[in-house]
């Protein structure tokens, strides 16, 4: 048995790469790791093949600790604390705060169809999505990806994502099945109803350790829930042997605090940087402040460059996440040539790993620009980009579908999750999209519409 995301030996191939992302200095740290047999090539499912001898993992342990005690790379740029964050927002918001219980949940169902897309080809490279989709008569992608048709050499090549496959094709789906990205979502909904907006990182922490399977995280969330278990509280669950802190995990938790800050981005943001801080810092934090920006936006505002602003508006102006998704959204504008939008983010980000944030987030910032506020353009769009690509299908798909409202969803796309969403969380398993969206509709900021206002 071999657990993912966890293992010294696994981890320090990942941290050597994280710290010199960082400009930190590991060269001495790697070469001490070579000399004793180490390899330097990050596993990129999370476990290398085999464990390592008692000695190879004590010394990983060692260079671990060696690395979080190394200085910071320069983080003048890169504020992840909240005075610092605030510094650069504006004053004032220019956009609605009043919302619907339709806007709400066409979110909800946006993220879900978004990310059932993107389920059966998590983890496949991009151009394996292509050539399954050629492979079946389905490219460019439209539609839901189907086994029926895929030649046996392409679908030994390229194996659908084994978890995923028997519940989110064309001819399986029924209902939506369960997901980190609704998970996640499911959880910031239940620490909001039991905490109240006061909540701190100390509650979220303890709503993992009380509602969340260990089983269902991943990367840097794995790393912060065993940090918790040995007595690590927030910040320092984010920090202690944690290479994943500048991926893309606190990006897909954080929609909620957006939803119930209708036209407040920086509330929400607020919000989401206590939850991120469990487990990111710098990025993998700004990414979660982004994501909830584009929820706070999306369900009042007109068009998607609205959404988007308002996004960047919460982000440290002068960090690589921000220099990012703008980049990436001046790419996807005012094209129909996706391919080429994709082949330059590619050249551009395609050495980070699948889960990183910020090839992820230029994906999702290109895909929205792209896409024009439709959500069937935008999502596969952006699953056909490959990566992260149930992640970055939900966050379109929410920002889309909050955008249209649940009444104007195409059928064929919302249909198959016949209004049930299966869920590891108690008391969650089996609810409905409408009732997500009428708990949601009940947590937003007091001041803000209910029922039956204008959006």
């Amino acid at each position: 048995m071999r657990i993912t995301w966890v293992q010294p030996e696994d981890l320090l191939p990942h941290e050597l790469a994280a710290s010199r992302d960082e400009g930190r200095d590991v060269a001495a740290l790697a070469e001490r790791w070579t000399v004793a047999g180490g390899d330097l090539a990050p596993p990129v499912s999370g476990a290398s093949p085999t464990p390592a001898s008692p000695r190879l993992r004590a010394l990983a342990t060692e260079l671990l600790d060696a690395a979080d005690a190394l200085p910071a790379g320069d983080t003048a740029d890169e504020a992840d604390d909240l005075a610092g964050l605030r510094a650069g927002w504006p004053a004032s918001w220019s956009l609605p705060t009043d919302v619907t219980d339709d806007r709400l949940h066409g979110a909800w169902l946006g993220r879900a169809v978004g990310c059932l897309l993107g389920k059966p080809v998590e983890k496949i490279p991009r151009e394996g999505i292509r050539e399954i989709l050629t492979g079946t008569g389905r490219w460019p992608l439209r539609d839901w990806f189907t086994a029926k048709g895929l030649p046996d050499d392409v679908a030994a090549r390229w194996p659908w994502n084994r978890r995923s496959a028997p519940t989110s094709l064309a001819e399986n789906i029924d209902g939506m099945p369960e997901d980190d990205d609704l998970n996640y979502a499911l959880l910031a909904l239940r620490v909001l109803e039991t905490h109240g907006r006061g909540f701190t990182s100390a509650d979220v922490a303890q709503a993992w350790l009380d509602w969340l399977p260990g089983g269902r995280v991943f990367t840097a969330e794995r790393v912060a829930y065993r940090n918790l278990l040995l007595g690590y509280a927030p910040p320092h669950s984010a920090r202690r042997h944690n290479p994943f802190r500048e991926w893309i995990g606190a990006q897909i938790r954080t929609d909620v605090y957006g939803w119930v800050n209708p036209g407040r981005p920086d509330r929400a943001a607020e919000l989401a940087l206590r939850d991120a801080t469990v487990s990111h810092v710098r990025g993998g934090v700004h990414g979660a402040l982004w994501a909830a920006a584009l929820a706070a936006a999306a369900p009042v505002a007109d068009t998607v460059d609205e959404v988007l602003d308002a996004a960047e508006a919460v982000l440290p102006p002068r960090s690589r996440f921000a220099a990012t998704v703008r980049e990436a959204r001046a790419l996807g504008a005012g094209t129909d040539d996706w391919e080429r939008v994709v082949d330059e983010l590619y050249a551009r980000h395609g050495h980070l790993h699948w889960v990183h944030v910020r090839n992820n987030a230029a994906l999702v910032a290109a895909a929205l620009a792209y896409g024009r506020g439709d959500l069937e353009r935008s999502i596969t769009a952006v699953v056909s980009g490959g990566w992260d690509t149930d992640s970055t299908g939900a966050t379109v798909g929410a920002v889309t579908g909050a955008l249209t409202g649940a009444s104007g969803l195409p059928a064929r796309w919302v249909s198959p999750l016949r209004n049930r969403l299966a869920s590891s969380i108690a008391g969650f398993d089996g609810i409905g999209f409408d009732d997500l969206a009428k708990r949601t509709l009940a947590l937003v900021w007091p001041g803000s519409s209910t029922e039956g206002s204008a959006a």
